[in-house]
């Protein structure tokens, strides 16, 4: 009898525990882990396309992550899609002139922006723009690209 009680609770603790990793991975997976706010700056960005960028996607330089996507909107006057990124307090010593590029990263694709170091002697605060940014690559268009060039030989 002892025995078998020892046993269900050993079972109901690694359950739990089971359950607990699994919620920790969802929550790493969607990028909802960071629940407390950090103290940051938000730069904006346009693009002419985003792809499938998210909100909270990771904002990178050098493959660290500095930030997250903070809100993705369309400007109708520019027509193009306004990104505000947060970028973490501690890293306030980016140069302004530099440029932001939406990359695809892992084997689900997840995509992310790319920070690269300009070589200006000031620095992105809030409310800043980055003006140097490429748009996110589209798979589809590339391929239908290749496809008319081929055709057209």
């Amino acid at each position: 009898m002892k025995q078998t009680q020892q046993m269900e609770i050993a079972v109901g603790f690694f359950f739990s525990l089971s359950l607990l990793a699994l919620l920790l991975l969802a929550l790493k997976v969607s990028n909802l882990g960071s629940f407390i706010a950090n103290d940051s700056y938000q730069v904006e960005a346009y693009f002419s396309n985003i792809g499938g960028l998210k909100l909270k996607s990771p904002v990178k330089m050098s493959g660290v992550r500095v930030g997250e996507v903070a809100a993705i909107d369309f400007d109708s006057e520019r027509y193009e899609a306004k990104v505000t990124l947060s970028i973490k307090a501690a890293f306030d010593k980016i140069p302004a002139d530099s440029s932001a590029s939406i990359f695809t990263s892992g084997l689900l694709g997840e995509q992310y922006i790319g920070l690269d170091v300009g070589g200006d002697d000031m620095f992105l605060t809030e409310g800043d723009q980055i003006e140097l940014t490429q748009s996110a690559v589209v798979l589809e268009r590339l391929i239908g690209q290749f496809l008319y060039q081929k055709a057209s030989e």
